[in-house]
């Protein structure tokens, strides 16, 4: 299947996913949400596919929700709107494979919510992460739960209510991310641990993570 704003590919029994709006710095759209959780469903039902890479291209991993494409539409709309942007999560969560995020540069607002929600993270140094929403008026409602899962609602709620993006450091020091690497290197590490996945038993992985989000 061909998309319009991500790259699937697989290399050997690993499948990568690149968000591909570089000129919009991977903000999320209805078309790049839908694609993103079709691309991650297709991964997972691939049985030569055990483990699976979501990163960025361009300057940033993601930017958060494309703003300028927010509709002004009914309530009940807008409803629909925000759950294709916040699908992303629940997907993970229901992914019988493990998910890594890579991510760079950037990742704000959605694009801080999908490095929460994926299984594991590894990040370049210098990235910069942040549930901004709330600078413009906004809340980063998505983000919310897999923020509060991965640092506890203290520090959950110090980054959804001030807005503040952490550095890659910190972020390793809380939990939020697995590792932080030199940019040059973010894609091999990112490889060899999906690879290092990929070594294990396939059905105890699945069973694995099925029984951890279930729990």
């Amino acid at each position: 299947m061909e998309f319009e704003t991500i790259i699937s590919e697989r290399q050997n029994h690993i499948g990568i996913i690149t968000l591909n709006r570089p000129e919009k710095l991977n903000t999320f759209t209805t078309t790049l949400a839908k694609e993103l959780n079709q691309a991650m469903a297709d991964m997972d039902h691939d049985r030569e596919i055990r483990a699976v890479i979501i990163k960025g291209n361009g300057r940033v991993f993601s930017a958060g929700i494309d703003v300028s494409v927010m509709p002004m539409k009914s309530i009940l709309e807008y409803r629909a709107w925000v759950q294709d942007m916040e699908m992303m999560s629940m997907t993970i969560a229901h992914m019988l494979k493990p998910v890594i995020v890579a991510a760079h540069g950037v990742a704000a607002a959605n694009g801080a919510g999908l490095l929460a929600a994926a299984d594991l993270a590894v990040v370049a140094e210098g990235t910069r992460i942040g549930t901004s929403a709330i600078n413009v008026g906004l809340f980063c409602m998505g983000p919310a739960v897999p923020l509060s899962r991965s640092l506890g609602k203290k520090l959950a709620l110090e980054m959804l209510l001030t807005g503040d993006f952490i550095d890659a450091e910190r972020a390793e020091r809380i939990g939020l991310v697995n590792m932080v690497v030199p940019q040059e290197k973010l894609m091999e590490e990112a490889m060899n641990l999906a690879a290092k996945l990929a070594s294990k038993s396939p059905i105890a992985l699945r069973m694995g993570k099925q029984f951890f989000y279930t729990m």
